[in-house]
């Protein structure tokens, strides 16, 4: 069996969870099948990895155009194998033109849903409504949609509500166990801005409308005054939201002390380091398919907060791996709570509540990396995805 898989991050290019997730599941898939990546960016030393900058004629178009550029060379090259796994909708396109180019069977894992970021408008401008259609014709004419969550499948369907629900399966994202582990280095943890003897809380992500900071910030300010918050957080979408993210943290620390922000991405054993000595991890997304940094905080031990949304449910397992805030959303698509300051109030009071009792958290954190131990590795992961290529094969050639 040979598949080619397309992305846009791949190693040494990664700045989310899809880059993540693809870079583990062809490090895992390389011991069952035949694997080729096809790439955006500049070119890597990775045996059959190929890369694609965007065409010099492209280099001042809206980012959604230069995306269709890169995606048609990409389609182009995609021959020879016997079925192509396209990730994201930057992707998409070159998944589904490689399909009908070389009559080969078209897989996508969805990460996120374009009609359920609007925020993403801020970004591409008109280029949004060009990476939706992308999606949608993408999904609607692919040969399987793999969701990372039945969260993530349910949206699915309710998107489009064209597609066959037997073409949508789910698995689960996975966590590489001996990259994410504890580390105990409490110096270094105090080097990087955290004090291991006094209750923390940590984020972890990029700047972006999904992941909810302004509204950890807000509950911030409601938690007792020796909780200290360490936010590993920077690649803003927009200036607009980092400026407002710049606000609230300015404004939290004219009201309190310990608040410490880390705008550069962390190497990883630094990042497992914050996490095994923060006694809480928060995860305070509005919208959020799976959530991969949920497994990393776990796999490091520390007890997750995170919001009762997508798949955040599927992977925290309330009152024994941490806690999860209910969180009610305006269902147009932006995520929004329906009652903004009673998510805030909620959330901190769920992270007061395991930052007041560290021995809880402890126990919770030790109970996540049995979790993620048991349900989320990646080998489990690529020997269902094998199957999922298998199936779409032999209907393909059938």
């Amino acid at each position: 069996m040979k598949v080619d898989i397309v992305t846009k991050e791949y190693p040494p290019a990664i700045y989310g969870g899809a880059g993540v997730h693809v870079t583990e599941l062809v490090r895992a898939l390389r011991d069952f099948i035949n694997v080729r990546v096809h790439a955006f960016g500049e070119p890597r030393d990775e045996r059959d990895v190929l890369s694609y900058p965007v065409p010099p004629e492209y280099s001042a178009a809206n980012p959604a155009l230069q995306t269709l550029a890169v995606d048609l060379l990409i389609a182009e090259s995609v021959s020879g194998a016997d079925l192509v796994h396209s990730h994201t909708w930057y992707a998409n396109e070159a998944g589904r033109r490689a399909s009908q180019l070389h009559g080969i069977g078209h897989v996508i894992t969805a990460h996120s849903l374009e009609p359920l970021r609007p925020w993403k408008a801020e970004q591409l401008g008109g280029g949004y409504r060009v990476s939706s259609d992308i999606e949608r014709l993408a999904y609607e004419q692919a040969d399987r949609v793999i969701a990372v969550s039945e969260g993530m499948r349910r949206d699915i369907l309710r998107v489009y509500p064209d597609l066959d629900p037997a073409r949508v399966v789910t698995i689960h994202n996975g966590i590489d166990l001996s990259d994410w582990a504890r580390v105990d280095d409490p110096d270094r943890a105090r080097a990087l801005g955290l004090n291991p003897d006094h209750p923390s809380v940590i984020f972890v992500g990029r700047i972006t409308r999904q992941k909810g900071l302004p509204y950890l910030l807000k509950a911030a300010a409601e938690l007792p005054q020796n909780v200290q918050l360490i936010l590993c957080a920077g690649a803003p979408d927009t200036d607009e939201i980092m400026q407002e993210v710049r606000d609230l943290v300015d404004a939290l620390r004219a009201r309190r002390d310990g608040v410490v922000w880390i705008e550069d991405m962390l190497p990883r054993r630094d990042l497992c380091t914050l996490l095994s000595h923060a006694t809480v991890f928060v995860c305070p997304s509005v919208y959020e398919p799976l959530g991969i940094v949920n497994l990393e905080a776990m796999a490091c031990g520390a007890a997750v907060v995170g919001s009762g949304t997508g798949g955040i449910p599927e992977v925290v397992a309330h009152g024994e791996t941490g806690l999860i805030v209910p969180i009610e959303q305006l269902d147009d698509g932006t995520g929004t709570p329906t009652d903004p300051a009673r998510f805030i109030t909620d959330l901190a009071d769920a992270l007061a509540e395991l930052t007041g009792d560290p021995d809880r958290a402890h126990r919770m954190g030790a109970a996540g990396r049995v979790r993620a131990e048991q349900a989320f590795t990646w080998e489990r992961i690529a020997v269902q995805t094998r199957a999922v290529y298998q199936s779409v094969i032999d209907e393909t050639h059938g």
